[in-house]
Formats: C-alpha cells, structure tokens, sequence
C-alpha cells in the first residue's frame, strides 16, 4: 500500500447514482413507448398470420392430396377453410391517399374492397390462384400478392419515406 493512500471501502453504487440511473432508463423508455405505432404493430402481425396460413394451407393441401382453401378475414364459408384472423385496428383495402404499388393494374375488386380474392385456393403442387390484396390501419398499407406458383410478395407502403417496400 501506499504510504498517505486510503483504501476505498465503497463496494457499491450510492443511492444518488441508482436514482439517476433510474431517471435515465424512463426517460428512455417513454421515448421508446412514444415511437411504438401499435397499428403498425399489428400490420406485421397480420403479415406473419397470412404467411403461417399459406404455409399451413400448402403443407395440408399436400399431405392431404386436395386442394385448401385459405379465408382472408373470415372464419366462415362453404366447406374446409383456413381462417385468418386479424387484428382490431388493422383493415381491408388500400386509403385512397396511398398509390398502387409499382407494376400494378387497378381491379375494379381490389379498388372496391381492397382484395382480389378473399377465398383462395392452393393445390397439391404448390400452385395458387393468383391474387392480390391490402390491409391497412390508415396510415401504412400492406399489399400481398400471390403468384400462381405459390410465391407469396409483400410490399409495406411506408407513409415516412412514400414508396413502397418489400417487408
């Protein structure tokens, strides 16, 4: 040791700096909360939701020999459907403020309801009938497009950047 030194016997944080510290992690947490768009939220979930389905819908539709029906929103209909469920804030169709994606034509369905096909069938060979549809929750969009081989592209119109973006 050195000679005139003390030896420090603090082992821990003071109360000050534990306080402080608290202080901060709110502060930073209200900012975090403040920025989290639940909508937005939700849209992604949505998204997640569709794909689990078309996933499940192709592996059944194999396994099974027959084709699958996938019902967009809806829980009901005539025969065997794999229903997707969304979320409260998240709706059918495209807002008229926001444009159609790139390469696009208007449907006289999508631009009524927001959806060219809410029943849809997937067959044993991982084939589709094409459709085309959006959600929303009133300031982003998603638009989902699924190509007669089964693919399934997904743009997100970001209202910060206005274009469309793969998800």
């Amino acid at each position: 040791m050195i000679p005139g030194r003390r030896r420090s016997t603090q082992q821990g944080s003071s109360l000050l700096e534990l306080t402080v510290a608290m202080g901060v992690a709110a502060v930073l947490a209200a900012v975090g909360l403040f920025h989290l768009d639940a909508g937005a939220a939700e849209l992604a979930a949505a998204h997640q939701e569709i794909r689990g389905s078309l996933d499940q819908a192709f592996t059944l539709a194999r396994a099974r020999g027959t084709n699958v029906t996938v019902a967009l929103g809806r829980a009901g209909g005539v025969g065997e459907h794999l229903p997707v469920h969304l979320g409260r804030r998240v709706k059918w169709g495209k807002p008229a403020h926001i444009p159609l994606p790139p390469d696009m034509d208007a449907d006289s369905v999508a631009a009524a309801t927001g959806e060219s096909h809410a029943l849809f069938t997937v067959t044993p060979r991982r084939t589709a009938l094409a459709g085309a549809w959006f959600l929303n929750d009133g300031q982003e969009a998603l638009c989902m497009r699924l190509s007669g081989h089964g693919r399934l592209q997904v743009l997100r119109w970001r209202r910060d950047r206005q274009k469309w973006t793969r998800a």
